[in-house]
């Protein structure tokens, strides 16, 4: 079995790895964005799965999954995510994604998983699918406000309080303000410390 599995989160991509590889009857390739998913696929498109992290670099939302489901019709394309809500899985799902990964997932739950899939199965966990709409499935999201993270995603993106502002269409200094309560909620002093603990939480 080979599986592509595309995460811009060097830790959680790495521990992907060594869960799926263990089972000894997996092969794993990777990629750190969309762009090098896609350079991937190119050059080999024999995979029985493509997993795709919702957050990385190129994805542009549910549009980077489609981009590669319709240039790849015979692969099994997948999307996993730490903060996706039910409402992003569903649409995922129907638009013929082979499954839905919350990165909250066991190790035991994650490598049946994508070993359904894989067989060409459809997969979600059925206590996210069944969670009350719009609640985010992780522990550091739950702090946030929807506003305040988008703000911090944007902070793990390298962008400024500007480029941040122009995005989310609010005045800068909304921005700052979100900044200074989110930095309060997670703990952190800076936005460089705040975007690493967001990666380090599995968010983006």
């Amino acid at each position: 079995m080979k599986i592509l599995i595309a995460d811009d989160h060097d830790l959680l991509r790495d521990t992907l790895v060594m869960f799926l590889e263990s089972q000894g009857d997996i092969e794993t390739i990777c990629a750190r964005d969309l762009s090098e998913a896609q350079d991937i696929l190119k050059k080999d498109d024999r995979f029985d799965l493509v997993l795709l992290d919702f957050n990385m670099p190129g994805m542009n939302g549910l549009a980077g999954m489609e981009l590669v489901m319709k240039a790849y019709p015979h692969v099994s394309v997948a999307l996993m995510s730490g903060v996706a809500t039910k409402s992003i899985a569903e649409k995922a799902l129907a638009a013929g994604a082979a499954g839905f990964l919350p990165k909250t997932l066991s190790a035991k739950s994650l490598i049946n998983a994508v070993k359904f899939m894989a067989m060409g199965e459809q997969y979600a966990p059925l206590d996210f699918m069944t969670a009350d709409e719009e609640t985010p499935q992780n522990e550091m999201a739950e702090k946030l406000s929807r506003r305040e993270l988008q703000v911090l995603e944007g902070l793990t993106q390298g962008k400024s309080n500007k480029e941040i502002a122009r995005d989310l269409d609010v005045q800068e200094p909304t921005v700052k303000l979100h900044m200074k309560t989110l930095y309060r909620k997670i703990g952190a002093s800076n936005r460089t410390q705040a975007a690493l603990l967001a990666r380090d939480a599995g968010l983006f």
